[in-house]
């Protein structure tokens, strides 16, 4: 059946971009935007279904039935009403306006075109092909080292990457306690149903992206690592809709879209070392971040759209409530950005000649994104939690140690919300990657003296002021919290900061980045005040990152600033030097990441080759010989009930074949429930439950303090048949 069901995996992905060949316009961005949409859109409702059903771990059922939620998916897009085609727009040529229509290569393909309803993908691949390979050929001297460097990195970064995914385990914290630990429940229970686990975000998180995660896993039979498809997937995703904004970004400045500013921005953003870092985890913001990229699109491209006559495709309004529903279904972090969101919409939706047009568009927005919200957001599991809580992010436990309760007074908030403001302007400015070498660490503290001499003359307190921080704030942050969760390195502090900083004072004028520089600004902001501060959040910032990113397009669109012209020897230089630091820093994030490691250093094994309850517990040393111990002494098919706390892993206990049946008896603040008739084994830590004599204690080092960051806790192991 396996082979059976890999073809149905195979069938459907052909299937969802052929549809999509029917929605988008002619163009390569939006075709594979679209297949993305009806992918996720898909195989989330259908979830829901087959939850309701108890068929949650059925793979032929998932096979068959994502076809026909595709189905109803792409008949009802498709029947949504076109655009007529938009008059020839003014192209800026320097100083000059001229009336031009908008050449080819946007025309027929990269960035949009209002065509024929269905159209042929290996045609247009292939003109896409012939058009890379006569932009590449007129490239000058200086932008030729730039996207060769940037290629060339990428290609290594992706092959390396793609080999950690299929062939090495998860261990990522949030995934050994709550993300895949619930997915494993949920498939053998048959539902999605809340059940009351261990860990707060087993029930309280949204299970949209667990519709994906099972959905991976079961099509590819039961491989471990098809959990990691739908993160793996949006890297990608992320990357194309960068390319394809900043095309749309051109039109509205006026200009022939550029392949040039696309592709720096879009290249830049794939080296981003948070960004290819997340690539290959179970992480979920790198998901979202897919989400937001893809409405951004659909929202530039609406505006993009308009003719001479004033009207606009309105399909794109529906395109882009289906990602917000699908982004605010995923994670309730997505309310962070609906700020910034709205700015983009304010630019891009509301902005019109008259208050009539306005509210017009404004009602065919509002009435795409509810019905998107019904579809994708609601069942997800808010109303569950308002229920279950009393609160539709989870238990009070939970808001006080991640939300502004924790800050208190309104004033504090504002006080030590400013604070972190900085603390995390300080967390940009390091050379992420390099500084996992020794040396590359001195050079890192030596250029950051002059901003730690300042913060000291200024009494701003950011390291001994620590009531509104999960972990305090350091100039220089452990190992253990750099190496696997940088923030954007010399790309971010060398080049999208001050292009920000050009754009919000004038000096460098374009419309649509005063709008992104809002959106970015409200983000940055809403992290810091949001939530205490803390030195794991460096994976936050890649939906940031998506706003900032596009100010590189100013590069090669600005006459101020461009690098693609003769002359500009210093400033080509200095770009040259941000773009070749980025590369070796998105290098070295990847060959450096102590918890996927290509190949062993300093003494810890290569990812593909170290144990796997080793490497699952890379991130709490502690554990590893109790947990190695369960491993070797439990079968793999035991039914072990779990007496264990919040913060402890379970995804491991599951087994190398995931074929373990555990049963969690102490969920959380619910105290611990009587010991299931079924279960053969008691998995426990010592602070839940009392040992009794004949209790084989596992083995926790409690005196380990080196690279622990919460300590594991003292396990126990009981026979109970």
């Amino acid at each position: 059946m396996i082979v059976v069901h890999l073809a149905l995996f195979v069938l459907f992905l052909g299937y969802v971009s052929r549809l999509a060949s029917g929605i988008a316009r002619r163009s390569l961005i939006e075709w594979l935007l679209v297949s993305f949409l009806l992918f996720a859109g898909s195989v989330i409702l259908t979830g829901w279904v087959l939850s309701a059903l108890y068929l949650t771990a059925n793979t032929t059922v998932w096979g068959l039935s994502v076809f026909a939620t595709a189905t109803l998916l792409g008949f009802v897009l498709q029947k949504l009403p076109r655009a007529t085609p938009p008059q020839p727009l003014p192209v800026r040529e320097g100083l000059k306006d001229v009336s031009s229509p908008i050449p080819s290569l946007t025309e027929r393909g990269w960035g949009g075109v209002f065509a024929a309803p269905r159209f042929s993908i290996r045609e247009l691949l292939t003109d896409r092909r012939r058009e890379f390979g006569d932009w590449f050929k007129n490239l000058q001297a200086f932008p030729k080292f730039v996207f060769v460097s940037m290629m060339a990195t990428l290609v290594i970064l992706a092959i390396t990457n793609l080999l950690l995914v299929l062939f090495t385990v998860p261990n990522e914290w949030d995934s050994m306690t709550g993300h895949l630990n619930r997915v494993m429940q949920y498939i053998q229970r048959g539902t999605m149903r809340h059940f009351g686990g261990t860990n707060w975000n087993i029930d309280t998180y949204p299970k949209s992206v667990c519709n994906l995660q099972i959905y991976g896993f079961l099509m590819t039979g039961h491989f471990e690592n098809g959990f990691k498809l739908i993160h793996q997937l949006s890297y990608w995703v992320g990357i194309v809709a960068v390319f394809g904004i900043v095309q749309r970004i051109a039109v509205l400045r006026g200009q022939t879209p550029s392949l040039s500013a696309s592709f720096f921005c879009a290249l830049g953003y794939a080296l981003l070392p948070d960004f290819i870092v997340q690539a290959i985890t179970t992480e979920t913001d790198i998901v979202l971040t897919a989400y937001l990229s893809v409405l951004l699109y659909m929202l530039f491209a609406y505006r993009a759209s308009e003719t001479t006559t004033g009207s606009r495709d309105n399909r794109y309004l529906w395109l882009a409530a289906m990602a917000f529903g699908l982004a605010f279904g995923h994670k309730i972090t997505f309310a962070l950005l609906l700020p910034s969101v709205f700015v983009i919409m304010i630019y891009t939706v509301f902005w019109s000649p008259s208050l009539a047009i306005t509210f017009g568009r404004t009602v065919r927005l509002g009435v795409a994104i509810v019905v998107a919200v019904c579809l994708w957001t609601l069942p997800t599991g808010y109303l569950k939690n308002i229920e279950v809580f009393g609160h539709p992010i989870g238990p009070p436990t939970a808001l006080k140690h991640q939300s502004i309760e924790r800050a208190g007074s309104k004033k504090n908030l504002l006080i030590q919300g400013s604070r972190n403001v900085i603390r995390y302007g300080y967390d940009h400015f390091n050379l992420d990657g390099i500084r996992n070498l020794e040396p590359g660490a001195e050079v890192n503290t030596l250029m950051r003296k002059p901003a730690v001499y300042l913060e000291d003359k200024l009494h701003l307190g950011l390291d001994e002021v620590t009531d509104f921080s999960i972990q305090p704030f350091a100039f220089d942050r452990r190992f253990i919290f750099y190496n696997a969760n940088p923030y954007w390195g010399m790309i971010g502090f060398g080049l999208i900061f001050p292009l920000l900083v050009l754009v919000l004072l004038r000096f460098v004028r374009s419309t649509p980045h005063v709008f992104l520089g809002l959106a970015f600004l409200l983000h940055f902001a809403a992290l810091s005040f949001s939530a205490p501060y803390d030195p794991f959040k460096g994976r936050y910032f890649i939906e940031t990152g998506l706003f900032g990113i596009t100010f590189l397009s100013l590069l090669f669109l600005d006459p101020k600033i461009r690098v693609d012209v003769p002359g500009r020897i210093l400033w080509k230089g200095y770009v040259g030097l941000a773009t070749v630091v980025g590369c070796v820093s998105a290098l070295l994030c990847v060959f450096l990441n102590i918890r996927a490691l290509p190949f062993a250093w300093h003494g810890i094994p290569s990812a593909f080759e170290g144990n796997r309850i080793k490497m699952m517990t890379i991130g709490r040393p502690d554990v590893y010989v109790p947990y190695q111990r369960f491993d070797e002494l439990v079968p793999d098919t035991a039914t072990v009930a779990l007496g264990t706390i919040n913060d402890d892993y379970e995804y491991p206990l599951y087994g190398p074949k995931l074929s373990r049946r555990l049963i969690p008896i102490n969920p959380f603040e619910q105290g611990v429930q009587p010991i299931p008739k079924e279960a053969q084994y008691l998995f426990f830590a010592k602070s839940v439950i009392k040992p009794q004599p004949g209790d084989i204690r596992l083995g926790t080092d409690t005196t380990m303090t080196e690279n622990v960051v919460v300590p594991g806790e003292d396990y126990y192991l009981r026979k109970l048949k």
